[in-house]
């Protein structure tokens, strides 16, 4: 009984002799650190499960850092990033819209990115975020605008189907106006989109008159809009823009039936769109559906650039961890799986040929190459925020019939108050 005692006494050694070695030989291994990503994609289920996908994939490859999102109706996200930013307590890494990238940068927000030169050389120039010189965002999607038209449309009132190579002059677009007017087939000849608000004004509108000749600020030093948009090219824009609705060509402020629905069913003949509505159109007209680009109102073809983008906040305690995310979620794949689930433009050729609607020969290839060859990103200045609504003012009353140089002055200088008032956005230090 004492031999079986001595001898169960020595096993209860060994084994916690044992397992104080397994212990200290094999230490607990390390959670991995969190990287917190936010969102503007609350409310848009298949968007934001791709970034969810994107993040599961990122914490599956690798054990030293876990991207967590946290997802906010798109209304409200941008306030919380700014009282975020107030409070100092910006997430690490951060959904952002293009033309916001400046102001955001310039504030502060921002860090710049470190993204492999490699994976830079493949993004189109309107998906880059750069301010002053430096990346501060990269999209991981683009957008971009088409004049939608009907193949029977055009046969029916002898017009001219324009290429990417060879677009309608500023008189054939009015010449295919007034033709689809006067055939009394239509209850208008064009739908601009009247129906939306908002970043809608600029990211539409604003090329138009860049076509003419015009900007919303003088671009060489972002100091001034005297010039870009009240001089000659701004009035003559705003005249020929004014008569489009004054001649009852478009509505002036569209129902949401005319806006979503007068193209598809007939009652307007073409429609001054974006991608995003482009598939609805291709199911709902098939092969009589076409694509057709931007006019040359004057100086060249425009169409606006740059969509929702990923940066890094300044205040990330690890910037590498953030970059090391970005880099893995802007793989070809990822942006291609925008692209097949949300119709979104690929911003890469990798990933258009992956991409189901926009590859070469695909039918809504155009928007590719539209976005490649004609679209101008907004003006890189922190101002930008201001300048839009200014112009989104504007434009309503010149729809509404207000004296074309008199409302263009008016947002002069606006504007340039605004630019002065903020020491011209002055670098801060």
């Amino acid at each position: 009984m004492k031999h079986l005692k001595r001898s169960m006494s020595v096993m209860a050694i060994v084994i916690a002799f044992a397992l104080t070695a397994s212990i200290f030989a094999a230490p607990a291994q390390a959670a991995p650190e969190t990287i917190v990503l936010w969102s503007h994609a609350s409310g848009h289920k298949e968007e934001i499960n791709i970034a969810y996908q994107i993040a599961k994939d990122f914490n599956v490859s690798q054990t030293k850092y876990s991207v967590e999102i946290k997802a906010f109706p798109n209304p409200n996200y941008n306030d919380a990033v700014v009282a975020a930013a107030a409070g100092k307590s910006l997430p690490c890494l951060l959904d952002i819209d293009a033309p916001v990238t400046p102001a955001w940068a310039w504030a502060g927000y921002l860090s710049p990115l470190t993204i492999d030169k490699k994976t830079l050389s493949k993004f189109s120039k309107t998906a880059k975020g750069i301010y002053d010189g430096k990346l501060y965002s990269l999209g991981i999607y683009d957008a971009a605008v088409g004049l939608f038209a009907k193949k029977s449309v055009l046969k029916s009132l002898a017009l001219r189907t324009p290429t990417i190579a060879s677009p309608w002059s500023l008189n054939e677009f009015n010449d295919a106006l007034a033709k689809a007017k006067a055939s009394g087939k239509f209850d208008y000849a064009i739908s601009m989109g009247t129906g939306w608000d908002g970043e809608w004004y600029p990211y539409a509108y604003s090329p138009l008159l860049q076509s003419f000749g015009g900007d919303l600020i003088n671009r060489k030093d972002m100091k001034s809009a005297e010039g870009a948009l009240n001089g000659p090219e701004a009035k003559a824009w705003g005249e020929w823009f004014q008569n489009i609705f004054t001649s009852g060509y478009a509505p002036k402020k569209e129902s949401a039936t005319e806006r979503d629905t007068g193209f598809t069913t007939g009652k307007i003949a073409f429609s001054w769109s974006g991608n995003w509505t482009a598939k609805d159109a291709l199911a709902k007209l098939g092969d009589d559906f076409v694509v057709l680009p931007p006019p040359n109102l004057g100086t060249r073809p425009v169409i606006g650039g740059g969509s929702w983008q990923w940066a890094i906040s300044s205040t990330c305690n690890n910037k590498a961890a953030a970059n090391e995310f970005l880099n893995f979620g802007l793989q070809s794949k990822y942006i291609a799986r925008y692209a097949n689930d949300l119709t979104y433009v690929p911003g890469t050729k990798e990933a258009t040929a992956l991409s189901v609607d926009y590859k070469p020969g695909a039918p809504l290839a155009i928007f590719q190459q539209l976005a490649s060859k004609y679209a101008l990103i907004r003006p890189a200045t922190p101002a930008y925020a201001f300048i839009s609504t200014v112009y989104e003012k504007m434009t309503k009353d010149i729809i509404a019939g207000a004296n074309v140089q008199t409302a263009l002055d008016a947002a002069v200088d606006e504007i340039d108050k605004n630019l002065k008032n903020n020491n011209y956005y002055k670098k801060k230090k």
